[in-house]
């Protein structure tokens, strides 16, 4: 019996094959895709590394914590806080100290960094000298005793420059001496042996006026102190 040609199907139609315009385009898509893909993963990638470490992180302090726990079960209990070992949360205080200097430290220059710190005024303010507040020192100190205040700087800078008539004139000088009258302890002792020492030196140069000079200021300096 032959077959009814109304219900055969239909041939298959061969596909024709992409044309080139068809292929570049999908090849573009595709490498649009993997760029996509690959920014997306890029993207991902410091999320993933941040959860890493925070996992890791969360091992070691659960491992130190399982140490200690060990540790402290097989140690006889601690009554003195003392001396309880160091460990990450209690430093001593040099440790702490050198911690908290390297925090101010990186904090000062964050600061500079984003303009939250007024630079340094290099050029500190003019005052007077210290040989004229050395003068004024003693001047107040022979003149007007109540207002006077004992400063061992100025006293210092006398006790140094005054062999010097270019430094104290003899005016000063006389009044130098009477303050000298009231010098104790190791500066007194110290500016009688500095007086030796000029008087000796001033042998050896007899024609040098300044020599002489100090030699002279150095032998009333004994006198008063002796």
């Amino acid at each position: 019996m032959a077959k009814d040609k109304s219900q055969q199907k239909p041939p298959k139609r061969k596909e024709s094959p992409p044309s080139d315009d068809e292929v570049c385009v999908a090849q573009t898509q595709k490498r649009k895709k993997k760029k996509l893909n690959a920014k997306e993963a890029a993207d991902q990638i410091p999320d993933v590394a941040l959860a890493v470490e925070e996992e890791i992180k969360t091992k070691v302090k659960k491992r130190k914590k399982k140490q200690t726990t060990e540790q402290t079960a097989k140690q006889p209990e601690i009554s003195d806080p003392a001396d309880a070992p160091e460990g990450e949360d209690n430093l001593s205080p040099e440790e702490r100290r050198v911690l908290e200097r390297k925090m101010k430290k990186i904090l000062k220059k964050k600061m500079k960094a984003e303009g939250l710190l007024p630079p340094k005024n290099k050029e500190k303010e003019s005052g007077p000298p210290a040989s004229q507040q050395a003068l004024d020192y003693l001047t107040c100190w022979a003149h007007n005793r109540a207002a006077w205040k004992f400063q061992k700087t100025r006293q210092t800078w006398l006790l140094q420059n005054m062999f010097d008539s270019q430094q104290i004139e003899d005016e000063k000088f006389s009044e130098l001496l009477q303050y000298l009258e009231g010098l104790r302890g190791g500066s007194r002792d110290t500016t009688v042996q500095k007086a030796l020492v000029l008087v000796q030196e001033s042998g050896q140069a007899p024609e040098d006026g300044n020599v002489q000079k100090r030699a002279h200021r150095a032998k009333e300096v004994i006198q008063m102190l002796s």
